[in-house]
């Protein structure tokens, strides 16, 4: 099992980060969101969040959930606009603790 710890970035520039920490130890930290722009949990405007699923449903493609692509689509433009509801679903659908 994966386990997941998603925070505010320490990095330049970005939103959030996330930690994920694997069974044997090994970690891969991904930072996501650009610092400073709007998101779905923010703005709670679903033409918006529409218009950036369209833009950026490609970035699903490597099927990584890892991945940056995959951690804004699901976290900061989910179905919710409450990031919390948005990260226990993103876990959820991904089977991370």
């Amino acid at each position: 099992m994966v386990k997941v710890v998603i925070k505010k970035s320490d990095k330049a520039g970005k939103k959030l980060m996330a930690t994920f920490t694997r069974d044997n130890g090994r970690t891969k930290t991904t930072h996501f969101g650009q610092a400073g722009a709007d998101d779905y949990t923010k703005t709670k405007d679903k033409s918006q969040r529409s218009r950036y699923r369209s833009r950026h449903r490609k970035d699903l493609k490597s099927g990584d959930y890892m991945r940056a692509g995959y951690l804004s689509w699901y976290i900061l433009w989910g179905s919710s606009t409450s990031r919390r509801e948005n990260i226990s679903s993103y876990k959820s659908r991904f089977n991370l603790t």
